[in-house]
Protein backbone atom coordinates (compact mmCIF):
# COMPACT_ATOMS: atom_id res chain seq x y z
CA UNK A 1 0.00 0.00 0.00
CA UNK A 2 2.90 2.28 0.97
CA UNK A 3 4.81 1.76 -2.67
CA UNK A 4 1.23 2.54 -4.37
CA UNK A 5 1.61 5.99 -2.23
CA UNK A 6 5.05 6.60 -3.33
CA UNK A 7 4.92 5.90 -6.72
CA UNK A 8 0.86 7.89 -7.45
CA UNK A 9 2.10 10.78 -6.10
CA UNK A 10 4.48 13.06 -8.24
CA UNK A 11 6.72 16.13 -7.16
CA UNK A 12 5.54 19.37 -8.36
CA UNK A 13 7.08 20.96 -11.15
CA UNK A 14 9.46 23.97 -11.28
CA UNK A 15 7.41 26.97 -12.21
CA UNK A 16 8.81 30.13 -13.11
CA UNK A 17 9.12 33.44 -10.82
CA UNK A 18 6.73 35.64 -12.64
CA UNK A 19 3.50 32.75 -12.35
CA UNK A 20 2.58 29.39 -12.84
CA UNK A 21 3.87 28.79 -16.30
CA UNK A 22 6.57 25.95 -15.94
CA UNK A 23 10.30 26.69 -16.64
CA UNK A 24 9.58 24.01 -19.55
CA UNK A 25 7.46 25.94 -21.44
CA UNK A 26 8.39 29.46 -20.86
CA UNK A 27 11.83 27.59 -22.43
CA UNK A 28 10.04 26.14 -25.32
CA UNK A 29 7.93 29.86 -26.20
CA UNK A 30 11.27 31.69 -26.03
CA UNK A 31 12.67 29.03 -28.30
CA UNK A 32 9.58 29.06 -30.67
CA UNK A 33 10.02 32.70 -30.54
CA UNK A 34 13.59 32.61 -31.82
CA UNK A 35 13.04 30.52 -33.84
CA UNK A 36 10.23 32.59 -35.84
CA UNK A 37 12.19 35.29 -35.65
CA UNK A 38 15.12 33.39 -37.37
CA UNK A 39 12.62 32.70 -40.37
CA UNK A 40 11.24 36.02 -40.77
CA UNK A 41 14.91 37.45 -40.84
CA UNK A 42 16.64 34.27 -43.50
CA UNK A 43 15.61 35.95 -46.98
CA UNK A 44 16.98 38.66 -46.32
CA UNK A 45 20.26 37.15 -44.77
CA UNK A 46 20.24 34.67 -47.36
CA UNK A 47 20.36 37.38 -49.87
CA UNK A 48 22.72 39.34 -48.16
CA UNK A 49 25.12 36.37 -47.59
CA UNK A 50 24.37 35.56 -51.61
CA UNK A 51 25.09 39.01 -53.19
CA UNK A 52 27.22 41.04 -50.77
CA UNK A 53 29.30 38.74 -48.16
CA UNK A 54 30.42 36.27 -50.23
CA UNK A 55 31.07 38.12 -53.32
CA UNK A 56 33.29 40.43 -51.34
CA UNK A 57 34.79 37.57 -50.38
CA UNK A 58 35.56 35.70 -53.16
CA UNK A 59 36.69 39.02 -54.12
CA UNK A 60 39.34 38.88 -51.32
CA UNK A 61 40.70 35.37 -52.30
CA UNK A 62 40.86 36.06 -56.06
CA UNK A 63 43.19 39.20 -54.93
CA UNK A 64 45.61 36.78 -54.27
CA UNK A 65 45.96 34.88 -57.67
CA UNK A 66 46.77 35.30 -61.02
CA UNK A 67 43.65 34.76 -63.32
CA UNK A 68 42.69 35.76 -66.40
CA UNK A 69 39.14 34.75 -66.30
CA UNK A 70 39.94 31.58 -68.43
CA UNK A 71 43.09 29.60 -67.61
CA UNK A 72 43.46 27.92 -64.68
CA UNK A 73 44.47 30.55 -61.72
CA UNK A 74 47.67 30.45 -59.59
CA UNK A 75 48.85 31.56 -56.75
CA UNK A 76 50.44 35.31 -56.57
CA UNK A 77 50.85 36.26 -53.09
CA UNK A 78 50.97 39.32 -52.34
CA UNK A 79 52.14 40.37 -56.57
CA UNK A 80 49.08 41.86 -57.11
CA UNK A 81 49.24 44.44 -54.45
CA UNK A 82 52.59 45.18 -54.46
CA UNK A 83 52.09 46.03 -58.24
CA UNK A 84 48.97 48.26 -57.65
CA UNK A 85 51.01 50.65 -54.71
CA UNK A 86 53.73 50.75 -57.72
CA UNK A 87 51.56 52.34 -60.37
CA UNK A 88 51.08 55.16 -59.86
CA UNK A 89 47.54 55.75 -61.88
CA UNK A 90 46.04 54.57 -58.45
CA UNK A 91 47.23 57.43 -56.74
CA UNK A 92 46.17 60.07 -59.42
CA UNK A 93 42.92 58.24 -59.35
CA UNK A 94 42.59 58.52 -55.70
CA UNK A 95 43.82 62.04 -55.59
CA UNK A 96 40.85 62.96 -58.01
CA UNK A 97 38.21 61.21 -55.52
CA UNK A 98 39.37 63.07 -53.20
CA UNK A 99 38.49 66.14 -55.04
CA UNK A 100 35.06 64.43 -56.02
CA UNK A 101 34.29 64.63 -52.36
CA UNK A 102 34.41 68.42 -52.34
CA UNK A 103 31.55 68.03 -55.23
CA UNK A 104 29.66 65.28 -54.20
CA UNK A 105 29.69 65.80 -50.53
CA UNK A 106 30.94 69.54 -49.36
CA UNK A 107 28.55 71.24 -51.50
CA UNK A 108 25.44 69.07 -51.81
CA UNK A 109 25.46 69.82 -48.12
CA UNK A 110 26.02 73.23 -47.65
CA UNK A 111 23.33 73.69 -50.65
CA UNK A 112 20.86 70.96 -48.86
CA UNK A 113 21.66 73.29 -45.42
CA UNK A 114 20.91 76.47 -47.36
CA UNK A 115 17.62 75.30 -48.95
CA UNK A 116 16.60 73.76 -45.67
CA UNK A 117 17.18 77.10 -43.95
CA UNK A 118 15.06 78.72 -46.51
CA UNK A 119 12.12 75.92 -47.09
CA UNK A 120 11.60 75.49 -43.27
CA UNK A 121 8.34 76.24 -41.65
CA UNK A 122 7.71 77.89 -44.77
CA UNK A 123 4.23 76.80 -46.56
CA UNK A 124 4.02 77.65 -50.14
CA UNK A 125 1.81 76.33 -52.91
CA UNK A 126 3.93 74.01 -54.99
CA UNK A 127 6.62 73.13 -52.53
CA UNK A 128 5.45 69.85 -52.89
CA UNK A 129 6.17 69.81 -56.36
CA UNK A 130 9.57 71.84 -56.13
CA UNK A 131 10.48 69.36 -53.42
CA UNK A 132 9.88 66.08 -55.76
CA UNK A 133 11.90 68.31 -59.09
CA UNK A 134 15.01 68.87 -56.52
CA UNK A 135 15.34 64.72 -55.65
CA UNK A 136 14.35 63.76 -59.39
CA UNK A 137 18.27 63.09 -59.81
CA UNK A 138 18.30 60.61 -56.88
CA UNK A 139 15.06 58.49 -58.97
CA UNK A 140 17.52 58.85 -62.48
CA UNK A 141 19.83 56.95 -63.33
CA UNK A 142 23.27 58.01 -63.41
CA UNK A 143 23.85 56.67 -66.98
CA UNK A 144 21.08 58.38 -68.13
CA UNK A 145 22.25 61.08 -66.01
CA UNK A 146 25.92 61.07 -67.36
CA UNK A 147 24.65 60.96 -71.21
CA UNK A 148 22.33 63.84 -70.21
CA UNK A 149 25.41 65.89 -69.33
CA UNK A 150 27.68 64.97 -71.74
CA UNK A 151 25.37 66.20 -74.29
CA UNK A 152 25.10 69.32 -71.78
CA UNK A 153 28.52 70.20 -71.82
CA UNK A 154 29.20 69.77 -75.70
CA UNK A 155 30.30 72.35 -78.08
CA UNK A 156 26.70 73.05 -79.02
CA UNK A 157 24.86 72.23 -75.86
CA UNK A 158 23.11 74.03 -73.39
CA UNK A 159 25.55 75.38 -71.16
CA UNK A 160 27.76 77.05 -73.66
CA UNK A 161 24.57 78.53 -75.56
CA UNK A 162 23.73 80.17 -72.03
CA UNK A 163 27.49 81.41 -72.09
CA UNK A 164 26.84 82.88 -75.43
CA UNK A 165 23.23 84.74 -74.52
CA UNK A 166 24.59 86.57 -71.26
CA UNK A 167 28.04 87.44 -73.09
CA UNK A 168 30.34 84.98 -71.86
CA UNK A 169 30.89 83.20 -75.33
CA UNK A 170 35.21 83.82 -75.06
CA UNK A 171 35.25 80.95 -72.28
CA UNK A 172 32.81 78.61 -73.93
CA UNK A 173 34.56 74.92 -74.83
CA UNK A 174 34.10 71.24 -74.39
CA UNK A 175 34.09 70.92 -70.83
CA UNK A 176 34.39 67.33 -70.65
CA UNK A 177 37.67 67.48 -72.69
CA UNK A 178 39.24 69.78 -71.15
CA UNK A 179 42.70 68.90 -69.64
CA UNK A 180 42.36 71.55 -66.61
CA UNK A 181 38.27 71.66 -66.31
CA UNK A 182 37.03 67.97 -67.12
CA UNK A 183 37.71 67.02 -63.28
CA UNK A 184 36.07 70.57 -61.91
CA UNK A 185 32.67 69.67 -64.60
CA UNK A 186 32.59 66.37 -63.50
CA UNK A 187 32.26 66.90 -59.92
CA UNK A 188 29.20 69.66 -60.49
CA UNK A 189 27.25 66.96 -62.32
CA UNK A 190 27.68 65.17 -58.99
CA UNK A 191 26.82 68.39 -56.94
CA UNK A 192 23.76 68.31 -58.98
CA UNK A 193 23.13 64.48 -58.45
CA UNK A 194 23.30 64.85 -54.49
CA UNK A 195 21.96 68.60 -53.14
CA UNK A 196 18.27 67.28 -53.76
CA UNK A 197 19.36 64.39 -51.68
CA UNK A 198 20.71 66.33 -49.15
CA UNK A 199 17.96 68.92 -48.31
CA UNK A 200 15.52 65.62 -47.98
CA UNK A 201 17.94 64.33 -45.10
CA UNK A 202 17.66 67.56 -43.66
CA UNK A 203 14.14 68.74 -43.97
CA UNK A 204 13.29 65.30 -42.59
CA UNK A 205 16.08 66.05 -39.62
CA UNK A 206 14.04 69.86 -39.02
CA UNK A 207 10.37 68.52 -39.07
CA UNK A 208 11.06 66.54 -36.33
CA UNK A 209 12.69 69.52 -33.99
CA UNK A 210 10.61 70.94 -30.98
CA UNK A 211 8.81 73.98 -32.46
CA UNK A 212 9.08 75.43 -28.78
CA UNK A 213 12.88 75.59 -29.11
CA UNK A 214 12.17 78.00 -31.93
CA UNK A 215 9.90 80.21 -29.90
CA UNK A 216 12.05 80.43 -26.84
CA UNK A 217 15.18 81.80 -29.74
CA UNK A 218 12.36 84.38 -31.20
CA UNK A 219 11.74 85.34 -27.16
CA UNK A 220 15.44 85.65 -26.98
CA UNK A 221 15.60 88.01 -29.60
CA UNK A 222 17.21 85.48 -31.93
CA UNK A 223 17.19 86.26 -35.81
CA UNK A 224 16.69 83.58 -38.46
CA UNK A 225 20.56 83.20 -39.49
CA UNK A 226 20.93 82.97 -35.18
CA UNK A 227 17.78 80.43 -35.23
CA UNK A 228 19.51 77.68 -38.09
CA UNK A 229 22.70 78.44 -36.44
CA UNK A 230 22.04 77.27 -32.77
CA UNK A 231 18.70 75.52 -33.65
CA UNK A 232 18.47 73.53 -36.76
CA UNK A 233 21.80 72.88 -37.36
CA UNK A 234 22.06 71.23 -34.19
CA UNK A 235 18.91 69.57 -34.80
CA UNK A 236 20.10 68.06 -37.94
CA UNK A 237 23.60 66.78 -36.72
CA UNK A 238 22.67 63.28 -37.31
CA UNK A 239 21.45 63.93 -40.65
CA UNK A 240 24.63 65.60 -41.43
CA UNK A 241 26.41 62.66 -40.77
CA UNK A 242 24.21 60.07 -42.63
CA UNK A 243 24.97 62.45 -46.15
CA UNK A 244 28.18 62.94 -45.30
CA UNK A 245 28.81 59.02 -44.96
CA UNK A 246 26.35 58.57 -48.33
CA UNK A 247 27.89 61.05 -50.27
CA UNK A 248 31.35 60.67 -49.57
CA UNK A 249 30.77 56.95 -50.62
CA UNK A 250 29.30 57.95 -53.94
CA UNK A 251 32.36 59.84 -55.02
CA UNK A 252 34.78 57.64 -54.06
CA UNK A 253 33.07 54.38 -55.59
CA UNK A 254 31.77 56.33 -58.36
CA UNK A 255 32.27 54.29 -61.97
CA UNK A 256 28.80 55.14 -63.92
CA UNK A 257 29.01 58.73 -64.15
CA UNK A 258 32.40 58.53 -64.66
CA UNK A 259 31.94 56.62 -67.45
CA UNK A 260 29.64 57.63 -69.49
CA UNK A 261 30.39 60.90 -69.84
CA UNK A 262 34.83 60.64 -70.09
CA UNK A 263 36.31 57.76 -69.66
CA UNK A 264 38.62 58.78 -67.48
CA UNK A 265 39.87 61.29 -70.21
CA UNK A 266 41.11 63.65 -71.38
CA UNK A 267 44.63 61.58 -70.49
CA UNK A 268 43.68 60.72 -67.33
CA UNK A 269 42.16 63.80 -65.69
CA UNK A 270 39.35 61.84 -64.77
CA UNK A 271 40.70 58.62 -63.78
CA UNK A 272 38.84 57.17 -60.24
CA UNK A 273 39.99 53.59 -58.63
CA UNK A 274 36.44 52.09 -59.52
CA UNK A 275 37.36 52.90 -63.38
CA UNK A 276 41.01 51.09 -62.78
CA UNK A 277 39.32 48.19 -61.56
CA UNK A 278 37.09 47.92 -64.55
CA UNK A 279 39.74 48.14 -66.98
CA UNK A 280 42.04 45.82 -65.33
CA UNK A 281 38.93 43.65 -65.14
CA UNK A 282 37.85 43.60 -68.99
CA UNK A 283 40.32 45.24 -70.79
CA UNK A 284 43.05 43.93 -69.57
CA UNK A 285 41.97 40.46 -68.30
CA UNK A 286 43.42 40.83 -65.02
CA UNK A 287 41.21 39.81 -62.64
CA UNK A 288 43.74 38.80 -59.72
CA UNK A 289 45.12 42.83 -60.10
CA UNK A 290 41.43 44.14 -60.25
CA UNK A 291 40.13 42.09 -56.96
CA UNK A 292 43.41 43.68 -55.19
CA UNK A 293 42.20 47.40 -56.06
CA UNK A 294 38.97 46.45 -55.27
CA UNK A 295 40.20 45.79 -51.79
CA UNK A 296 42.23 48.49 -51.76
CA UNK A 297 39.31 50.82 -52.55
CA UNK A 298 36.84 49.27 -50.52
CA UNK A 299 39.58 50.09 -47.79
CA UNK A 300 39.72 53.41 -48.45
CA UNK A 301 36.11 53.63 -48.19
CA UNK A 302 35.86 52.45 -44.53
CA UNK A 303 39.13 54.61 -43.64
CA UNK A 304 37.48 57.73 -44.83
CA UNK A 305 34.06 56.92 -43.69
CA UNK A 306 34.83 55.68 -40.64
CA UNK A 307 36.83 59.31 -40.14
CA UNK A 308 33.42 61.20 -40.71
CA UNK A 309 31.90 59.22 -38.30
CA UNK A 310 34.14 60.23 -35.60
CA UNK A 311 34.85 63.89 -35.97
CA UNK A 312 31.13 63.90 -36.46
CA UNK A 313 30.02 62.01 -33.42
CA UNK A 314 27.87 63.24 -30.74
CA UNK A 315 30.19 63.98 -27.65
CA UNK A 316 26.85 63.76 -25.11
Amino acid sequence: MARDLSTSISPPRATSARGGEPVSGSRRVRRGGRARGWLYVFPALAVYLGFAIWPALNTLRLSFLHWDGILPATSAGLDNYIKIFRDSALYEAILHSLVLIVFFSFIPICVGLLMTALLMGKVRRGMTFFRIIFFLPQVLPLVAVGITWRWLYSDTGVVNQVLDLVGLGGITRAWLGDYQLALVALGFIGTWAMSGLCMMLFLAGAQKIDPSLYEAATLDGAGSWRQFLHVTLPGVRKEITIAGVITTIAALASFDLVFTTTNGGPAGQTNVPALLVYRLAFNEGDIGGASALAVVLTVLVIAVVSAIRYFTRDEG
